[in-house]
């Protein structure tokens, strides 16, 4: 694509500056940013109608809106989209995607003629906005997501790497309805994000029908500035009225704000202005696109100069990627009794003394978590995000956009409340390292309530994921480093016991691998466990062999990828007879992973894992209780060999 830039840049801070002051826009400005959106509207339309698919009303009523942010407000660099020290525009509202990339086509940084590849498989301009798409901040379509992603580019901007650029989002009034959007709007408001401006489009019109509040802007006005935004009505077709909201904005201290616009759906085209069944139903080539095109041109179709964008201020060199410095040696000795979300903290703070891009997120848990270790050591590069996990996920996805290595720690349990805003992180390709402590049935008394125990399955179906569960400190604290170094979403499983050390500092995990724990040539079984149930393992282990009886233990500390070529050579050295026990739900777990690996090989595989809602009691009573102990290993070891005897 011509004049189309990738890569990531560098910004020199100290020569980029940035000052608004209130300005009087010209009516010959107003006249051509009008003729701009109408522009825009008949690019949506044709591209919709190319593709016979699309949501062309949905752009028609935002389409004053984005034109004054892309022609008058906004500072980018067309051929640079990714510059640190521009502007950025999130689209939440991602359904209106060809609205987006008709603006970056008015700007001049591709031909318009590229907007009639809308859709096609071999085009960037996918239905939704994808990173496939240079401008694209962040993947959305999956509504109530921008907001968050916003908030995490306006996190680093503002705090870490304090550049001047201001953050755009435009959401439309139906995502509104969107739990995860008010926590965004809380921790927004709580940060103090003054370079962020949040554009709400209020055309009434769902997918289905009106939207909650329809056109009572006072009702969504309202909503914000009780969450400590500066919030503000306008016309959302009133050129001026724009333009002045926008401008105010950028005056504001200490408050992010947000403009509650009321729009019309469709607008421009009389036949589909504020009608229902429009919503994604583009018009037909031919007749009907002719018309539309021709009331749009007859009202605004007004002859528009050269391109006018302000350009960001300051000096762009090309930076190159900078690979993870390595953290300081875990510290610790064998038989040490320490929890693996203990030593997740601990790695954190090492990670933080040798990479200043790197960032945590805690939703209120970090005294769990150990995440407060990173606080107290780095406190300029933590923040809360309090009991909102949806938000500090897609938050961490933001700050990812601006070259950031964000960690985001929870329970695990909590964490799965957060699953589509972890999927659309795939699809954003962000770099995202998760950490989710209290899995299983081993946390006690505190009830199935908090037990991570659907988390491997969860985290196993997202595409590109990597999942490391650690059985020790030191893995742990390895394995944190891995997961900083690694380019992705990595997935830490912590657990709550204190288990002991049983690797020597210096091991190393790599990504993809196993631990052989024990073994001797005349094994007969091999047992696969990870994090707390090794130790069950390993227990079984000791009895067996005192009864004469070899198994061979291999940590699978690493659940995805899944070291197939090492269980398939510990498989075939022990009778191609397997056992996996997990303190995990039977399905999607640790025993689905190594059922996945070995499928074709003739290996037989039996499964100890949770099968029932667990509830309080003492850890060691609910793993007996739910046959992943040490007793339950040994049980199944005998039954197998009794069963193969007959």
């Amino acid at each position: 694509m011509v004049g189309w830039a990738s890569g990531a840049y560098e910004l020199e801070r100290d020569r980029c500056t940035r000052v608004d002051t209130a300005m009087t826009t010209s009516q010959a400005t107003l006249d051509e940013l009008r003729a701009r959106a109408a522009r825009l509207r008949i690019d949506c339309l044709r591209a919709t109608a190319e593709a016979g698919s699309g949501h062309p009303t949905s752009c028609l009523s935002a389409a004053d809106l984005v034109a004054a942010l892309f022609f008058d407000v906004m500072r980018y660099d067309p051929n640079n989209p990714q510059h640190l020290g521009a502007d950025r525009f999130v689209l939440s509202k991602g359904h209106a995607a060809p609205l987006l990339y008709a603006a970056w086509a008015e700007a001049g940084a591709f031909p318009v003629e590229h907007l009639l590849t809308l859709r096609r498989y071999d085009s960037d301009l996918e239905g939704h906005p994808t990173p496939r798409f240079a401008g694209t901040v962040g993947a959305t379509g999956s509504l109530g997501q921008g907001l968050s992603i916003a908030a995490g580019v306006a996190l680093s901007g503002k705090y870490i790497d304090r550049l001047p650029y201001r953050v755009y989002v435009l959401l439309g009034d139906g995502e509104t309805a969107e739990g995860s959007v008010w926590e965004a709007a809380a921790f927004a408001a709580y940060h103090k994000l003054d370079n962020l401006v949040a554009i709400v489009d209020v055309n009434r019109l769902g997918q289905s029908q009106h939207t909650m509040y329809e056109w009572n802007l006072e009702s969504y006005r309202s909503r914000f500035a009780a969450f400590g935004w500066r919030a503000v009505t306008i016309d959302g077709h009133d050129m001026g009225e724009i333009v002045d909201a926008l401008h105010d904005a950028g005056a504001m201290t200490d408050q992010p704000v947000a403009i509650i616009a009321k729009t019309v759906k469709g607008k421009g085209v009389s036949f589909l202005e504020n009608k229902d069944n429009w919503h994604g139903k583009p018009l037909k080539k031919g007749d009907e696109l002719d018309r539309a095109v021709a009331e749009v041109l007859q009202a605004n179709g007004k002859a528009v100069g050269a391109v006018r964008v302000r350009t960001p201020a300051g000096v762009v060199t090309a930076m190159t990627a900078a690979s993870v410095p390595p953290i300081a040696a875990p510290g610790y000795k064998l038989g040490d009794e320490v929890a693996t979300r203990e030593a997740y903290g601990t790695a954190l703070a090492k990670l933080g003394d040798v990479d200043p891009r790197v960032v945590v997120l805690d939703g209120d848990t970090k005294n769990s978590t150990f995440a407060e270790r990173f606080l107290q050591a780095h406190p300029d590069h933590y923040f809360e995000g309090f009991i909102a996990e949806q938000n500090i996920i897609s938050a961490g996805v933001g700050l990812s956009t601006c070259g950031k290595i964000p960690f985001v720690s929870s329970f695990a349990a909590f964490l799965s409340r957060g699953f589509d805003h972890i999927r659309m992180a795939a699809i954003s390709r962000a770099n995202l390292k998760l950490g989710g402590s209290h899995c299983g049935v081993s946390i006690g008394e505190d009830g199935p309530s908090q037990m991570g125990l659907e988390d491997l399955a969860m985290m196993r179906a997202v595409p590109g994921s990597m999942i490391f569960y650690p059985a020790d400190a030191v893995a742990a604290e390895r394995l944190v480093a891995t997961a900083a170094a690694v380019s992705g979403i990595a997935y830490l499983r912590l657990s709550r016991p204190k288990t002991p050390v049983i690797y020597e500092n210096t091991e190393s995990f790599p990504i993809g691998g196993s631990k052989v724990v024990r073994s001797s040539d005349r094994d007969q079984i091999t047992i696969i466990a990870a994090g707390v149930t090794l130790f069950e393992a390993l227990r079984a282990y000791d009895r067996l062999k005192a009864a004469g009886v070899n198994v061979r233990v291999i940590d699978a500390y690493c659940v995805k990828p899944i070291d197939r070529e090492g269980l398939l050579h510990a498989a075939r050295a022990t009778n191609n007879i397997v056992i996996t026990v997990e303190d995990h739900f039977y399905d999607g777990g640790l025993g689905d992973a190594v059922l996945s690996a070995l499928a074709t090989a003739r290996v037989s595989v039996h499964k100890l894992a949770v099968a029932v809602v667990s509830r309080s009691g003492k850890p060691a009573e609910l793993m007996a209780a739910h046959g992943i102990d040490a007793d339950a290993i040994v049980g199944k070891v005998r039954a197998i060999i009794e069963a193969g005897k007959r």
